[in-house]
Parts: C-alpha cells; structure tokens; sequence
C-alpha cells in the first residue's frame, strides 16, 4: 500500500505536469490571438461555390475561432465582378489596412501597397490556421492553389470572362483565377504569383472540387484579420 509520503509525491507531481503544460500552452494562445493572416487548412470542399463573399467570409471566421483567434473580424482575399447591376469587389478593398502575420508572428506585409508589391509570402510564411505549411509544387499532393478572383494587384477583372466561379455560386462551369501560395510552379511568366497566377480549368467545367484538385488545389482562401 502506498504511504503518505508517496501518495503527496505523486499528487505534487501531477499538479507539477498540469502547471507545466498550462504554461506551455498560453504562447500558442497568445500567438493564435495575434495571428491576422492564415491559409485555410482545408477548403470548403464545393469546388469555386463559397456561398459567394458572405460563405467564404464565415468560413475564415469559423477556422479563426477555432484555432483562438476569434477576437477579429476575418474575410477571404476575394474578388468579385460586376454582374446585374450589382458592381465588382475589389479584395484588396476588404481585409483592412494592415500589419498582417502569420501565427508564428511573422508579418507578411505592412499594408495594402506592400502587399501587392514586395510582400513576404512563401511556402514558409503562408502558414494555416493550425500553423502548418501548407503543401507546394512537388509535394504530394499539391495544394498550393489558392482562390483569390483578383488580378495582380487585387483589383477584380473586367469584362465578359469568368475569374470567380460565377462571384463564388458555381461548382461546374466558369473559371476562378488562382494564386500561387508556395510562389513555385510549372515554369510560366506568372507562376511565382500569389494571387493571379493562373485560372482554373478542367473537364467539370472549370469549377468543380475535382477540377481544383486537378490543378494543384483544393478549394483553399487566403484569411485576413480586417480590425
């Protein structure tokens, strides 16, 4: 039968190993808190049908507050086109002035101008919510597509042709432009950018979950903290 002695020796070291990982997991919290820029983890799963700016909006939101970093307002680098009488949205109108960094505090840009134009996102700084790299040109499988519908410098496109999956309604025909989050890809003129690097294409349409995927994709957003 255990004695006195032992019974406290354990129970203080119990209490020791709580205390410990108590302390070990408020910087993970604190740097979650501070997070203001994040690639999602995973995507929506409905190819380029976000449930248009709204549906992509909530969804950063809900993997926000999921990885603590709820004390923000969150939208999806996105843009939309002008379509009945309704007029386009810019993304880079739409997710705030800036600072923004990734959750392990490295700021991937100051503001608007300094994103659109010498920022610092690479394979190592577009980190997910959950603080992980997300796969790139050469890993299995790839996944370094990311929806964005802007032009290089996050204007939204004119014009009849499709850039954003019919404004993010459509999980069969149309196109959605893509960037490119690792900055890497099939040699081309555009391959190193992070957000117009090419269109989506395939044999659903252009817009489908399987013609993502057929690309180096996975439906996946650019979050950025708007406050």
């Amino acid at each position: 039968m255990p004695t006195l002695a032992k019974i406290i020796s354990r129970a203080c070291f119990s209490l020791t190993a709580v205390s410990l990982t108590a302390v070990a997991a408020q910087p993970a919290r604190a740097q979650a808190a501070d997070t203001s820029f994040f690639v999602t983890s995973v995507g929506i799963g409905n190819g380029g049908n976000l449930g248009g700016l709204a549906g992509a909006d909530n969804y950063c939101q809900t993997l926000a507050r999921a990885a603590g970093a709820d004390g923000k307002t969150w939208h999806a680098y996105l843009s939309t086109q002008a379509a009945d009488g309704t007029p386009a949205v810019n993304a880079r109108d739409r997710i705030g002035k800036g600072p923004w960094q990734n959750v392990k505090g490295v700021v991937i840009a100051k503001d608007v101008t300094e994103l659109h134009n010498g920022n610092n996102i690479t394979k190592q700084t577009a980190l997910t919510e959950k603080g992980e790299v997300n796969n790139g040109y050469g890993d299995q499988p790839n996944r370094h597509d990311i929806l964005t519908g802007s032009q290089p410098d996050g204007t939204a496109f004119t014009g009849p042709d499709d850039h954003t999956c019919k404004n993010w309604t459509s999980s069969t025909q149309g196109a959605a432009m893509l960037g490119h989050a690792d900055r890497n890809g099939t040699p081309s003129p555009t391959m190193s950018s992070w957000n117009a690097a090419h269109p989506s294409r395939g044999p659903d349409g252009g817009c489908s979950q399987a013609d993502l995927r057929s690309t180096g994709g996975a439906g996946l957003l650019y979050c950025f903290a708007v406050n």
